[in-house]
């Protein structure tokens, strides 16, 4: 760390990293700054029952601008990781990220693996101790619900934390996101497709940046695994092809012949050999896939390229997740 004074009464901290060097301008005495804004906001529950048969409970409520930036959630119930969770911004009335608790973090199956965990997402107990750093914007309010899964009446204990900065900008990958940009999820849940069908993840219509996938799959065999993921950007009719298999587009090789991983850019959270399924989570933080004028985002059931099928892909269910900030 160097501290250097300059001319003009203006101080400047230069902060060496790994990742490399960035200057942060301190003012003089009397001056505003742009960190005078900013300002921390959050809460917590310890050990409280607010998820009473189906009601849907308010865990947080915030009036302001700016975004969340931390959420951790514990507890030990049946269906824990199928509790669902909504955020709703600006007012909405129907929430534009309602998800399932371990699916939202790249879980699919409940699958009890930990501890583990990266920068924006882990698991680091049995079933809980899941948490998230994801950036998540909002102009005039925010609020954040949970809510016991369907089938389940009790009401067991819960812990949460929540928290957020007022007026903090969001960058991704280096690129700054205008003011209203929105992080928006889609989803679809237990969806049967047939072999080699293409299936659309999402279809955003807007401005955007593709953040995050999570995809879950069952079947008969894994030669659903020989699907290449597609990007038609803008309304192209010919896609940007994001991989040459699915288990490539998770970074994996060989149908994930060695097991489980984690890394920052991509893993896989189940594998499982008897029912042939999977899930895995893949971020596009480091590798941003832009559009203007709209996305749709495909998989197939198995691939066929020319002539040549790969493998013998059979009927297949999915559940996708897919994380989009919009503009």
């Amino acid at each position: 760390m160097y501290l250097l004074r300059s001319n003009d009464s203006h101080t400047i901290l230069f902060i060496a990293l790994f990742s490399g060097l960035f200057c942060l301008p301190l003012t003089a005495q009397g001056e505003s700054s742009p960190l005078d804004n900013l300002q921390s906001f959050g809460t917590i529950g310890k050990e409280l029952t607010p998820l009473e048969g189906s009601k849907e409970a308010r865990l947080f409520f915030h009036e302001g601008k700016g975004c969340l930036t931390h959420m951790w959630f514990g507890g030990d119930f049946p269906d824990y990781g199928r509790t669902r969770l909504r955020i709703y911004v600006d007012g909405e009335t129907k929430a534009s990220i309602d998800m399932e608790l371990m699916l939202g973090h790249g879980i699919g199956f409940q699958d009890p693996a930990a501890p583990w965990g990266i920068e924006r997402m882990g698991k680091t107990g049995q079933p809980s101790g899941i948490y998230n750093t994801y950036r998540i914007p909002f102009g005039s309010s925010v609020k954040v619900t949970a809510q016991r899964a369907a089938g389940h009446s009790d009401n067991p204990p819960f812990w949460w934390i929540i928290r957020g900065v007022d007026n903090l900008p969001i960058e991704i990958g280096g690129i700054r996101l205008p003011e209203n940009a929105r992080l928006k999820l889609y989803t679809r849940e237990e969806f049967t497709v047939k072999p080699l069908e293409e299936f659309e993840l999402c279809t955003p219509a807007k401005s955007g940046l593709l953040y995050q996938v999570t995809l879950a799959a069952k079947s008969k065999n894994f030669n659903y695994l020989e699907a290449c993921m597609r990007a038609y950007i803008n309304g192209a009719a010919e896609p940007l092809w994001l991989s040459s298999g699915l288990e490539d587009y998770f970074l994996g090789t060989y149908y994930f012949n060695r097991g489980k991983y984690y890394t920052e850019v991509a893993g896989l959270t189940h594998m499982e050999e008897s029912d042939h399924s999977f899930s895995a989570y893949r971020f596009h933080e480091r590798d941003p896939i832009l559009f203007n004028t709209g996305l749709r985002l495909t998989c197939r059931c198995g691939e066929k390229i020319g002539d040549h099928v790969y493998g013998d892909p059979q009927m297949t269910t999915y559940t996708s997740y897919a994380w989009v900030y919009e503009w």
